[in-house]
């Protein structure tokens, strides 16, 4: 949808993407497959939630690569280190960059705490009865505690373990915009109280884009290996 802002044809997945997309829908047409079966009732609630769910997660990871791709594309054109020397033209797409990123490392949040909910229901892990308000990393954390789906939650908790030192500062930057103030005006505040006076020189992109691509990536591998899961479940018939 938003290749168009580059004069670019419209995406084709493929890699990573389209393996996750692909799982995603092998889910859906099981989901369809088992509720077109002989199922009691209480089994049909379920697997009606979680299709709904798992195409909820398909368009939301759709979005999100979306936007990764904008914020890249509009941060490798920004060259000037210093906002007050800017163009204007740099300067529209700085904003147009900062406008993806945000909506993107936001995003990665956002379909991490779906793919939670879609993992307490697929386990029946009930982790809102410990946590009425539970993320991605509370039901991981349960399904540890608990020792369940042993190899699975080793595989997810290997993902996690993996991406753990930019999902944390992701987490900072997410935190920074929702609860205190737009992430990207923390480094100009912390200049301006070492420097008061001094130009404002642009946070660092190429580490941030970098963060980024290492959030997308975990959702992609968590993604990937919880769908495959949720197929070999729905095929055994232990959901």
């Amino acid at each position: 949808m938003l290749r168009y802002l580059f004069d670019e044809p419209a995406r084709e997945a493929d890699g990573s993407l389209a393996l996750a997309f692909g799982q995603i829908d092998q889910f859906i047409r099981l989901t369809e497959k088992s509720l077109a079966g002989d199922s009691s009732h209480s089994e049909k609630s379920t697997m009606n939630k979680l299709e709904v769910w798992a195409l909820g997660l398909r368009s939301s990871l759709d979005e999100l690569e979306q936007s990764c791709y904008a914020a890249s594309k509009y941060g490798a054109l920004i060259e000037t280190c210093v906002v007050q020397k800017m163009s204007e033209e740099e300067r529209t797409n700085y904003n147009r960059y900062v406008y993806f990123d945000k909506n993107a490392f936001i995003r990665v949040f956002s379909l991490l705490d779906k793919l939670g909910t879609f993992l307490n229901t697929l386990l029946d892990m009930r982790t809102e009865k410990i946590k009425a308000h539970y993320s991605y990393f509370t039901v991981l954390r349960a399904m540890r505690e608990r020792r369940v789906h042993v190899d699975f939650t080793g595989k997810l908790n290997a993902v996690k373990e993996k991406y753990k030192e930019p999902m944390s500062r992701l987490r900072n930057r997410r935190n920074t915009e929702i609860h205190y103030m737009n992430s990207e005006m923390q480094d100009d505040l912390i200049q301006r109280q070492r420097m008061y006076g001094t130009e404002t020189r642009l946070e660092n992109i190429t580490e941030q884009s970098k963060d980024l691509a290492q959030g997308y990536a975990m959702v992609l591998e968590s993604l990937g290996l919880t769908f495959q899961y949720a197929c070999m479940l729905v095929r055994s018939k232990q959901v």
